[in-house]
């Protein structure tokens, strides 16, 4: 097949960099595959953090080619044009938010003679403002082929295009991370953490959404209860504040916590990032709400187990009992007895064993086979 995919890719340091770049390794095994990129993703009005990093090239796609402009109608069109001199099979847009609307629909309208697969990692944005829908409607309509990482994103999307051709399929996991395979032991030693503490993992972005501070309470709610509860556990949190540190060391030190803390506040640059969930025993998403989320895909290829709340896609990946927890979200309580069953049970063999049972599921592999299967019914 020749395939477009439109996407950012280093030196944008986003998950879903990570994610475009890995699908294109796998399918450039296969098909003839061109890469657009953006000269300017968003605008620094909206989005003000820095969005590059240069240095971080462990996923850099030297082929990729940087042509446009989200903001920029004229770049919209030529980027167009350049497609249809390509004539492909098949264009992959990956859509995140409704930002992107008119951008993609200029492109998509301008197309010609092929099929256009829309890979919608939020069908709705998580903070939703008036017109999200119909601009998500006004560019979705374009799409011949859809993939949903979460079934809560397959109703989402069935409510706006009742009869869209849609898989739902698993996020697949990021095993590029894994690059040294460092053992438990060698990343503790690296973070300075004992060989025999218990440790806890939260990783990425910090926003309100995820939930950190559910997490934080469960840690007040195991000490309270009884100080042998925390004895040599540790939690790790990895990931950016963006500007919200002082609220969380404020909820820190109001639940005399701190000593159970390490904090990495930060972008994680890619080479980084192994030693994290290496040096972890089980990785915590106490998420209010989600779609899916890169983060439990991180945490398989890594065979740690994931604890998290039943919310969005979650409960299509976690399977509680098998390969982690799923709790009610909002339960600080239920996060602290899953804590309590994990360590004082040895859980990690028997969930580990349960990962590696569904490791084809989460591949690469299966992904191309998703989209391979759209075109086979053609």
């Amino acid at each position: 097949m020749k395939i477009v995919m439109i996407g950012p890719v280093y030196p944008y340091k986003t998950g879903l960099s990570y994610y475009v770049s890995l699908l294109y390794m796998q399918l450039k095994k296969h098909h003839e595959v061109t890469l657009l990129s953006y000269t300017m993703q968003y605008p620094k009005l909206l989005y003000k953090k820095p969005q590059k990093d240069y240095e971080d090239d462990a996923l850099k796609i030297d082929d990729a080619e940087y042509v446009l402009n989200s903001a920029n109608p004229f770049s919209c069109l030529s980027t167009a044009a350049k497609i249809n001199k390509l004539q492909p099979d098949l264009v992959i847009f990956q859509w995140l938010h409704p930002y992107f609307a008119p951008c993609y629909t200029i492109i998509t309208r301008h197309l010609k003679n092929t099929k256009i697969l829309f890979m919608c990692h939020n069908v709705f944005p998580h903070e939703r403002f008036p017109m999200d829908k119909k601009l998500t409607r006004m560019t979705l309509k374009h799409g011949d082929y859809f993939t949903v990482h979460a079934l809560s994103d397959a109703e989402d999307l069935r409510s706006i295009l009742p009869d869209a051709n849609l898989q739902v399929t698993v996020h697949p996991a990021y095993n590029f991370f894994k690059q040294k395979d460092l053992s438990k032991e060698e990343a503790r030693s690296i973070l300075s953490i004992p060989d025999d503490a218990r440790v806890i993992l939260f990783f990425g972005l910090v926003r309100e959404y995820k939930g950190l501070k559910h997490l934080l309470n469960a840690l007040k709610i195991l000490k309270e209860q009884d100080p042998d509860n925390t004895r040599g556990l540790k939690v790790l949190i990895a990931g950016d504040f963006a500007g919200s540190r002082p609220e969380y060391d404020d909820m820190i030190g109001a639940a005399g916590i701190a000593d159970l803390l390490m904090i990495e506040d930060g972008h994680i640059p890619i080479g980084e990032v192994e030693k994290f969930f290496a040096a972890c025993d089980l990785v915590a998403l106490p998420y209010e709400s989600a779609t899916q989320s890169g983060v439990i895909q991180v945490a398989y290829s890594f065979d740690k187990p994931v604890l998290a709340t039943r919310v969005g896609g979650l409960p299509d990946v976690v399977f509680d009992g098998e390969t982690g927890y799923l709790v009610d979200p909002f339960r600080p309580d239920l996060i602290a007895e899953a804590i309590l069953d994990f360590f004082d049970h040895d859980r990690a063999k028997a969930l580990a064993e349960g990962i590696e049972r569904e490791k084809y599921r989460y591949s690469w592999e299966k992904m191309e086979e998703v989209i391979l299967g759209f075109q086979a019914k053609v």
